[in-house]
């Protein structure tokens, strides 16, 4: 179950506030500061402790 557009829009980090988009496994992805945060049940769940780093690939 994927996330309202509408919602998306007005999403953003709450560590950072830098814009949130959604990625391929419907999690939302701050690529400002690297945090991911779920989507449960089409509902965003925006809180710091429940995100998870996104891994970054090494060169």
């Amino acid at each position: 179950m994927g996330i309202d557009q509408e919602l998306l829009q007005w999403l953003v980090c709450p560590k950072c506030k830098g814009a949130v988009q959604l990625d391929n496994d419907d999690k939302l992805v701050c690529e400002a500061c690297s945090l991911r945060y779920p989507v449960r049940d089409g509902l965003p769940v925006m809180l710091i402790d429940e995100a998870e780093e996104v891994e970054t690939a090494t060169s």
